[in-house]
């Protein structure tokens, strides 16, 4: 009997072979009920998914519910037995406890801060005589080798002293380092984004700026101190902005306690010299009479884009009821004010040459190159997708070109 099948399949013509490779392809193939009437083709669980993920609406549902978790207790919690949760209870007591260990800890650090900061404070006051040209460093303090030096020749290192004498010999001879504080600003983007250009020519007198931390037995603070040369914007020398903070965990929600935060801050009055106050504008608007159709200008004083608004922040209620534009407000104004009393000032002669803006830089470049790992294992996806066509990929966007 297999012979005779062998037989009759060894004489089946071609096309007879291709009539029954067609049969079986409608039989296995995906494309067969497409031909049924009234046939719909549900898509699939990742298309859906796909879908879903693409629709604003959805995912705003999506994130909604997931705020609505955050801190509700899990099931497995309330499966436990009583006496499990007792336990548990008791472990909740001792993380309290260490929270407000915790806590001591960083009012020790504060404390540690103080201490050296008193030592750090000589070296900054030197830095600051040599910015506003009030002591000249010696030869030996100006000695400096640099990374690229280290190859060069004598005979280069000479050709290159003699050609910075003799711009120095065409220029006029500068005071100090001028413009340091501005440079310091104007290369750290936190901070660029406040410099306006009104804001320049009194940022040039700024020659120097502080870290006070609050005496032994205050309540913990810091105050950022701005010193001025005398200049025609405002009578001010100084100007400060303190903030406040707290070290110790909320007794509503201890388990939330993760370090120092600041609660609040205030600033200075900025006695303005008249027509100078460059953190307000005005501005005339016309106005049309409804009944006599006449028109008539008006002048208005508004706020005025500016790095001096910076010292007059909005105030915290006492309650601690803020709106959302308050609190975002607030919220920058810390992260500035923390920036600039955690790597500014302590660094800020990296920060006016750049590198330390190259240090920041290169964290960036990290995510950027895991990044360009992601995008090349999707590339690699799409080659291996057997549905995937490179013809319809023959006409890539052209790269964007430097303006």
């Amino acid at each position: 009997m297999a012979d005779m099948d062998n037989k009759d399949q060894a004489e089946l013509d071609p096309a007879d072979l291709e009539d029954v490779e067609d049969v079986e392809e409608e039989e296995t193939g995906e494309d067969v009920n497409s031909k049924v009437p009234g046939f719909v083709r549900l898509p699939s669980a990742r298309q859906l998914t796909v879908q879903m993920m693409q629709n604003p609406q959805i995912l705003a549902a999506l994130q909604e519910r997931l705020d609505g978790l955050v801190g509700s207790p899990s099931g497995y919690m309330e499966s436990l037995p009583k006496v499990v949760k007792r336990r548990v209870n008791a472990l909740k007591n001792l993380q309290v406890k260490c929270a407000h260990i915790e806590a001591k800890f960083y009012e020790e650090v504060h404390e540690l801060e103080r201490k050296y900061a008193a030592l750090y404070q000589p070296l900054f006051d030197k830095r600051s005589d040599i910015v506003k040209a009030a002591y000249e460093p010696t030869e030996e303090e100006c000695e400096w080798k640099a990374d690229e030096e280290e190859e060069l020749t004598e005979e280069m290192k000479e050709k290159a002293k003699v050609e910075e004498e003799k711009k120095d010999e065409e220029k006029e001879d500068p005071k100090g380092v001028p413009e340091f504080w501005l440079t310091v600003f104007k290369n750290v983007d936190l901070l660029s984004d406040m410099v306006q250009e009104h804001d320049e020519p009194i940022l040039k007198q700024l020659q120097d700026v502080k870290v006070k931390f609050s005496d032994p037995g205050q309540p913990m603070s810091f105050s950022l101190e701005f010193n001025f040369e005398p200049n025609e914007f405002f009578t001010n020398t100084l100007l400060t902005k303190t903030y406040k903070m707290r070290s110790e965990p909320d007794e509503n929600d201890p388990f939330s306690f993760d370090g120092p935060e600041i609660m609040g801050c205030t600033g200075c009055t900025i006695d303005w010299t008249k027509g100078k106050n460059i953190t307000l504008k005005t501005i005339k608007k016309k106005q049309k009479h409804k009944g006599r159709g006449t028109v008539r200008t008006v002048t208005k004083t508004v706020p005025n884009d500016s790095f001096f608004n910076f010292f007059t922040p909005p105030d915290v209620p006492e309650s601690g009821d803020m709106d959302e534009d308050t609190e975002a407000v607030l919220a920058a104004d810390f992260e500035i004010g923390h920036f600039i009393r955690e790597r500014i000032v302590p660094r800020a002669v990296l920060y006016f040459t750049g590198e330390a803006i190259e240090d920041d830089d290169d964290d960036y470049d990290e995510e950027g190159e895991e990044a360009d790992d992601e995008e090349g294992e999707e590339e690699g996806e799409e080659e291996n997708d057997p549905d995937y066509d490179p013809k319809k990929d023959a006409n890539p966007p052209a790269e964007c070109k430097q303006q």
